[in-house]
């Protein structure tokens, strides 16, 4: 009898170890499998928070930058008669449009010219006189051809085209003016202005009333071709 409760004790022990280590594998599985259901559920969550790219699309060429003309029709208008003409030339020309305006707009007492310190006249008796533009500059690359216009004030240029003139290059430019006014034609204008540039073609250039049609500007243009 004294034998056999060792033996029995012995088998006790060993199921008891057997049971234990059992237990602790299963736990361990267990743990290892919430792990990786934690791991997969949070790797799902990741894939709903990120956002999907777009797709790119395939035989879809860029869009191309349209750039701008390579004709410019460029105005200085104190009273808007020299701007009408200007849209005309440009509607026939497919040219863009740039108004040089005075940082000081011109008031009608500015262009009387019946008053002998009016500042145009002041302005036109000084060749140095370089009134100051307002509009923000403008990038003559990719311009082939130039027109210039303005009103002629006591026989010449307004004296802010030759702040125009001298601000930019017009090299590998053709340049041509024109004027409007009641009668006076264009004068040494161009050259006043060509000498000043000291860059471009300058081509002559020709005197439009208000009233000009645009048939008359396209012919005018195409002469000059």
């Amino acid at each position: 009898m004294k034998r056999i409760i060792p033996i029995i004790a012995a088998f006790i022990l060993v199921a008891a170890l057997t049971a234990c280590g059992s237990s602790s594998q299963n736990e361990t599985a267990n743990v290892t499998n919430a792990s990786n259901t934690q791991n997969e559920a949070a790797a799902q969550d990741a894939q709903k928070e990120t956002p999907e790219q777009p797709k790119e699309q395939s035989g879809q060429p860029a869009p191309e930058d349209p750039g701008h003309s390579e004709v410019l029709v460029a105005y200085f208008s104190a009273t808007g008669t020299t701007k009408g003409v200007a849209e005309k030339l440009a509607s026939v020309t497919g040219a863009d449009l740039y108004e040089i305006l005075a940082a000081e707009p011109y008031t009608a007492a500015d262009l009387n010219y019946n008053d002998r310190s009016s500042r145009s006249t002041a302005e036109q008796n000084d060749k140095n006189a370089r009134p100051a533009i307002g509009s923000e500059d403008i990038s003559l690359d990719g311009y082939k051809t130039i027109y210039l216009g303005f009103p002629i004030w006591w026989g010449e240029e307004p004296r802010i085209l030759d702040t125009f003139v001298e601000k930019y290059s017009f090299e590998g430019i053709t340049v041509v003016p024109f004027c409007t006014s009641g009668g006076s034609g264009i004068g040494r204008s161009g050259s006043n202005m060509e000498a000043l540039a000291g860059s471009g073609n300058w081509l002559g250039g020709k005197r439009f009333s208000s009233s000009v049609s645009e048939a008359e500007l396209k012919s005018w243009t195409e002469g000059l071709k």
